[in-house]
This record gives C-alpha cells, structure tokens and sequence, in this order.
C-alpha cells in the first residue's frame, strides 16, 4: 500500500507542483483576501481543474473567507483538499461492478495516440492477475502493427487472443470473439479498436457496428464501452468523452501519461463536468503501471509533501 501510494505521489509530481505548488507559493506570507482568491482561481483554471469545478471551489473559498475565516496556507490548502475530494468521490458505479453476468465486454476506443492498444494490454494483464478468464479481440484489423503487439501482451499475460487477417471487417472479429468468448465462459473481453478522430464520421460509425454486431451475442448491460483518454491533453478529454459518449457511449474512462504531465487536473474537472466513474489511471511504462483509480488515494498523493 505505501510502496503504491509512493509511486503515485510520484507520478503526479509535476502535477502537485503545478495545481498545490502554485497555490502554496502565492498564499504565503499573504492575507487571504479577494484578490488572492482570484489567483488562485486563475491557477486551477490554468491546471486543468475546468471551469464547473473550480468556481464550485472559488466559491467555497469566498463564503470561508467571509463567515469563518481563512487564517494561512494550512486553511486553504485544508479547505481545497476536502473539495477536491467530494468531487471525485461523487463518482457514479462502474457497470462492470453492478453486473455478474459473464462475459463482461469492454469496448476499448480513444482517439489515435492515447496509448489505447497499449492499454489493453495491461488491462489484460491486470485482470488476468486477479484470476479472471481474459480474452483480447485485435479489431485494429487495419495497423498489423497493434495486432502483433497485442498478440506479444497476451502471450506475456497467459490470455486468450482472437486476430484476423490484415483488413477484416473489424465487426466481424468482435463478432467472432464475443461467440467464442461466451462459449469458452471468458470473464472478460477486451476489444481492441483502432484509434480514430472523433470529429471523423465514418470511422464513428464503425463502432456503431462493432457495438452492434457484439450485441447480438451479448446482452447491452454486460457491454461496457470505456474510452481511452491521454492525460496530457487537458481541456480536450472533455469534448472527446462527450462525442464518443453520442456515438458508442461511454461507461467509463482510463487517463493514461498522468506520469511526467502537468495537467493530472482534468481528473476533478471530469468527476465535476462528466457523470463518467474513471475506471483505471496509467502512471508509468511498465506493465504493473496501469492502476485502478482511486479518489482518496489520488488526493493523498496530490496533496501529500
């Protein structure tokens, strides 16, 4: 638990600096007045924080000032680490927590670049050590490339692997794979997409058809479509889960690259702005690097010295 907390503390450093960093250096040694709160305020908005969320804290901060008072940095930092807090604690479930049919089918989608075939490996990785039945679906059938890769991930993690030849259909793969996964009593299967813009209208469209040929093998309410999204983007994640969520839907979320960026705020401004749980965070290259995401302990490691 320490060794995990400490990794994450870590990962989150440039984070820290940039969101509590900033704060701690402009409140100290000052009066906590109206213009240092709207300093602040400038901070969060430039540390991803998003626009919802931090005027929900500037706001908080406002009243505390007027009614009780908010003495030195201690109080402020105190009084933003509580908020911070309930927002992402008021996360919604998970569907794959809520449901015990199996197989339960993760549609893994993103935009090109955020680590997506990458993510599917770990994830497979991950529930494969928690003694779950794993099975991955390459429906990249159009990059050989990621479909070697994941070949290489599941062979490393001891899963199942359903490919095709270079330029199938990638329906069809996630046809195949979700029968054979039925059949076998898979817990899971991870189906890979390939990354597409999501201002891209045919490439949406796709997964319109992955999703609906997958349905008439598995029920919707074991489907869980979870959009991959690059923590180094910022403001931008926001407008990708609202047009993915339009078109295939979105369940939940992995950030991945929050190790080495600046802008880990977009976390609260999702929990604040999105009724979207964040299922898994990737702080790391290595294997084991892909956590699941925990709210109280990600506010420790924001927060801790």
């Amino acid at each position: 638990m320490f060794s995990k907390l400490k990794q994450l503390k870590e990962s989150l450093s440039k984070t820290r600096d940039n969101l509590l960093g900033k704060i701690g250096r402009l409140i100290s040694g000052r009066k906590i007045d109206d213009a240092l709160i709207d300093e602040i305020e400038e901070v969060l908005l430039k540390a991803d924080v998003g626009v919802k969320a931090t005027q929900k804290i500037i706001d908080l901060l406002h009243r505390q000032a007027s009614e009780s008072g908010l003495a030195d940095e201690d109080s402020v930092l105190r009084l933003l680490k509580n908020e911070i807090a309930g927002i992402l604690t008021r996360k919604p479930s998970s569907k794959s927590e809520t449901n015990n049919s199996r197989p339960l089918v993760w549609l893994i989608t993103g935009v090109n670049g955020t680590g997506k075939t990458t993510t599917v490996g770990k994830l497979a990785h991950y529930l494969k050590a928690q003694g779950k039945e794993v099975m991955i679906a390459a429906c990249d059938t159009f990059r050989a490339a990621a479909v070697d890769q994941l070949a290489i991930w599941a062979e490393r993690s001891g899963v199942h692997f359903m490919r095709a030849q270079s330029g199938a259909d990638p329906a069809s793969v996630a046809f195949d794979a979700a029968t054979s996964a039925k059949n076998k009593n898979i817990d899971y299967l991870l189906v890979d997409t390939a990354g597409r813009l999501h201002t891209k209208a045919n490439l949406m469209e796709e997964l319109r058809k992955i999703r609906r040929v997958t349905e008439k093998v598995i029920p919707p309410e074991q489907i869980k479509a979870t959009l991959v999204i690059d923590g180094t983007t910022g403001q931008n994640a926001l407008s990708q889960v609202r047009i993915f969520t339009e078109t295939v839907g979105c369940d939940s979320l992995v950030i991945t690259k929050l190790d080495g960026t600046a802008r880990g705020g977009i976390i609260i401004a999702i929990a604040e702005e999105l009724s979207v749980p964040v299922d898994f965070i990737g702080i790391g290259e290595k294997i084991d690097d892909l956590q699941p995401f925990d709210p109280r302990e990600f506010v420790e490691a924001l927060f801790e010295n």
